[in-house]
Formats: C-alpha cells, sequence, structure tokens
C-alpha cells in the first residue's frame, strides 16, 4: 500500500508541475502577443485617420477578386448574404455562389430572388471536385454566377469555385456573414501595397448577434441578449485584436478565418486547393502553403488586418457551441499532426520556431493538460501533496491573470475601432471580461477535450452548425 502511495504521489507531483509550467508558458505567450498586438492597432488605427481608400478604389493595378461562397441547405439566410456581397465597396468584385447538392431551397431562392438562368460555361477543372450540375446567371447581374454541382462537402464546394474563377485572388466567405461594404477593399490593401507576393490576407470577424440589420448591411451594432452570445462577443475580441494581430506581427501566421479571406489563386491551384483530411480546411491550407513555400524556396507573406470586419451569427445553444468547439479543436489536431515536421523546424521560420509549438502544446494538447488540472490540482490539495495557502493562490492568479486578458481586449476595442457605440455596452463587455473565466471556459475546455478524444479516435465527421429556431437546445 505505501509503494502504491509513493507512485501516486509521484505522478501527482509530475502533473502539478507540468500544469505549472502550462500556466506560465501559455500566459507568458498569451502576454506577448497580447503587448504586440497593443502596439501594432494603435499603430494601424492611428494610420486609419490619414489613409484614404479612394486611391486603391480608383487604381488601375487594383487586382480583381471573386467572392466564393459555399452553401449547403442555408434557403433561410442566403439571398440576404448575397444582396450584402452585392453591395461590396470595390471596382472589380465576382460573386460567385457555389450550391454543394442541397437538399433544401437554397438553389431555387437564388433563382427565383436573383432572376437566375442556367448557362452553357466553359469550366475547367484544375482541382479534382465532385461533379458540376449547372451554371445560373442573370445578364442584367453580370458579376453573381451560381454553380451547383453535386455534395462533396466545403472544401469540395470551394475548389470548384476556384476552378470556375478567372481573377488572380479569391475571397472564402461563409454563406451566414455579413460584409461592411469597404471590407474587402481593406483587406486587399496590404496585397496592392506589399512588394512581397501576399498569398493570404485575412481580416476580423464580429458577432452579428444583437446587432441591427437591413438590406444586406449592419446599421446598428449591439450586444446579444444571452449571456452565452455575449461570453463570445469577449472571446472573439481577444482571439483576433490579440491572438491572429500579435501572430501577424511576428511573420507567424498559422491560422487564417476562412468566414472571411483573401487568397492567390494561383498559390492554392499549385498546392491542390482545399484538402479533404481535416475538418478546418483554412487552418489546413495555411499550413499547406507554409510547407508549398519552403519546399519550393518561395519567398511569400501572410497578412492580418484588424479594420476590414465580417459579422457573423454565433452559437446561440450549448448544443450548437459544442459542435463548433469540438470541430475547431479536432481540425487544430488534424492539421497539426499531419505537418509535425514543423515542430521545431528552423526552415520554416518563426512559424516553426514559434507558432507551431505554441498552437501544439498550448491550444491543442494544453486542452486535456487544463481540464485534468482541474480535478488533478484539487486531489494534490485533498491528499496534502501542495499547501493550502499555494493552491488558492496559484488558482486566484489564474483566473485573475485570464480576466486580465478578456478585459483587456474589451479595451483595446473601445480605444481603437468602438464598435460598440453605447458606454452600457462597455461596461457589459467589461463584466463579462471579468466572469468569462468562471464556467464559460471550463464549458469551451470541455468541448475542447470532445475536440482531442474525437481526435484520438480517428473521427472525421463535420459537424454543421444551425442558427435560428431549428437548432438543437440541448448539448
Amino acid at each position: 500500500m505505501e509503494a502504491w502511495r509513493e507512485i501516486f504521489t509521484h505522478l501527482m507531483n509530475m502533473f502539478t508541475f507540468v500544469i505549472v509550467v502550462y500556466f506560465f508558458v501559455a500566459n507568458g505567450g498569451y502576454t506577448i502577443l497580447m503587448l504586440l498586438s497593443l502596439r501594432t492597432v494603435w499603430l494601424h488605427n492611428r494610420r486609419l485617420s490619414y489613409q484614404d481608400l479612394d486611391e486603391l478604389r480608383e487604381s488601375v493595378v487594383t487586382p480583381p477578386v471573386t467572392i466564393i461562397m459555399p452553401a449547403w441547405n442555408e434557403q433561410g439566410v442566403i439571398v440576404d448574404t448575397v444582396r450584402s456581397v452585392l453591395k461590396a465597396d470595390y471596382p472589380q468584385v465576382e460573386v460567385m455562389v457555389v450550391d454543394d447538392g442541397s437538399s433544401d431551397n437554397t438553389l431555387q431562392r437564388l433563382i427565383d430572388a436573383f432572376g437566375m438562368v442556367k448557362m452553357d460555361l466553359i469550366y475547367r477543372p484544375h482541382i479534382l471536385t465532385q461533379p458540376v450540375r449547372g451554371f445560373y446567371q442573370n445578364p442584367e447581374i453580370p458579376n453573381l454566377l451560381v454553380v451547383t454541382k453535386v455534395n462533396g462537402g466545403k472544401p469540395d464546394a470551394l475548389n470548384v469555385g476556384i476552378n470556375a474563377c478567372r481573377t488572380p485572388y479569391f475571397c472564402t466567405l461563409d454563406s451566414d456573414c455579413i460584409l461592411e461594404r469597404d471590407a474587402l477593399l481593406r483587406l486587399m490593401k496590404p496585397i496592392v501595397h506589399s512588394p512581397v507576393n501576399t498569398v493570404a490576407s485575412g481580416g476580423i470577424i464580429r458577432i452579428l448577434n444583437g446587432c441591427e440589420v437591413k438590406e444586406g448591411q449592419v446599421v446598428q451594432v449591439g450586444l446579444p441578449e444571452s449571456n452565452l452570445e455575449r461570453f463570445q462577443v469577449v472571446e472573439y475580441l481577444r482571439s483576433f485584436l490579440f491572438g491572429r494581430t500579435g501572430w501577424n506581427s511576428l511573420h507567424a501566421t498559422l491560422i487564417v478565418s476562412g468566414a472571411f479571406a483573401v487568397f492567390h489563386r494561383e498559390t492554392v491551384v499549385e498546392i491542390g486547393g482545399f484538402k479533404h483530411d481535416t475538418v478546418s480546411e483554412d487552418m489546413d491550407l495555411i499550413v499547406e502553403i507554409h510547407h508549398w513555400a519552403m519546399e519550393n524556396n518561395r519567398h511569400i507573406q501572410m497578412n492580418f488586418t484588424s479594420d476590414p470586419v465580417c459579422w457573423t451569427e454565433a452559437p446561440a445553444t450549448l448544443a450548437m457551441l459544442g459542435r463548433q468547439r469540438r470541430r475547431w479543436q479536432l481540425g487544430l489536431c488534424q492539421t497539426l499532426w499531419k505537418r509535425s515536421e514543423m515542430l521545431f523546424n528552423k526552415k520554416y521560420g518563426p512559424v516553426g520556431w514559434l507558432s507551431y509549438p505554441f498552437h501544439l502544446f498550448v491550444e491543442a494538447i494544453g486542452a486535456p493538460v487544463e481540464f485534468l488540472g482541474y480535478w488533478m490540482v484539487p486531489l494534490a490539495l485533498l491528499f496534502g501533496m501542495v499547501p493550502p495557502y499555494l493552491f488558492l493562490l496559484f488558482v486566484l492568479l489564474s483566473l485573475a491573470y485570464g480576466s486580465f486578458l478578456s478585459v483587456g481586449s474589451v479595451l483595446l476595442e473601445e480605444l481603437t475601432y468602438r464598435r460598440y457605440p453605447k458606454y452600457w455596452d462597455l461596461l457589459t463587455l467589461l463584466w463579462y471580461a471579468l466572469w468569462e473565466n468562471i464556467g464559460y471556459r471550463q464549458l469551451v475546455l470541455w468541448y475542447r477535450v470532445q475536440g482531442v478524444w474525437r481526435f484520438i479516435r480517428g473521427f472525421r465527421e463535420w459537424e454543421k452548425v444551425v442558427h435560428g429556431p431549428g437548432a438543437p437546445q440541448e448539448a
């Protein structure tokens, strides 16, 4: 019995050490990203006051862009989204909806709303996909094209769009998103002004829930009613204003949200398009581009810009939140496992030395480590392995620091972009930022652990998030 107690004590001491190391590495990394983001966003926001988009809007060298929207059973939102995108303030923009074999009235609603008729168009499948069934256009709306195909999943639908695309750049946009009018123009700005071949450019995603929308545009920014959605507002601010901006300043971008991003078409075609072997095709594409650039000795650049805004519906129920976060975590693990040779590989520069290890050890492996910590550390206290005052100090420090990062993201939003104009909204966000780490963080962590477990089991199913009254109410 004594031998087993010694083994248990040894294991508990080791795990406690791992938890402490994880805490300092994770929060140290987040602190560095926060400091980098503060400087980058502040300087970028100051430049916005005297930068004029007219030059880019009127320039003959501004490249045309095709917005590709994959759609599967999106009959409730697809028409409004297309109307919103058609109003984009951009000199040469094509809009392409790829209906991925929907079983509802997605295609018919597009045909009826925009007077589409079936056309015979030249189609060259540079990337192998499921068969295309037809093309629909309205001569009076020449920059709108609807493609219908056999169901093959989101990556397959995007690849069909890439095959049909005739512009040097394309923008991926989820079918439940709303673009601000000049968002595409702002997203393309760093591409046009960069002396280096920019292969990807991402913008910020914000929560649409609670906002007032008229004629496909957000006319009044507001906060959602439910606690679950408000916590996600804070979470998105921290993720994009701190995380994405910080990694971009280090030239170590590993994730660009496919909900709203621009890509260089020739580069994506050369690497074979979006792959089907992960459930996070956007992150997978970025990692594959890094690998392709290293293998072919290409000097490329990726950008994240914090002012082009895309508004998206956030999950309003626990069931849908669980689906979303399990898929994100599963896709993260799949992508990192797929290109494990990038870990600490100096050939990949900051991506191999900084971004990849952080995402692997903190974002992927860190989820089950932190989850177990909520159980193991109290056990260590129970068995007298950790002094009570030390345990209490560690818990308070962990919660306080997490709240500090969340509050910092809200304040950064207030000091720069101020998308939430009401002071009551600011106070509300600060309140939710303070309490995000008690309850909501643990809930999301549980979903992330489920995603890791699914990865271990070889699970590959795509969990679709459903918005609106049809969404399940329980996890």
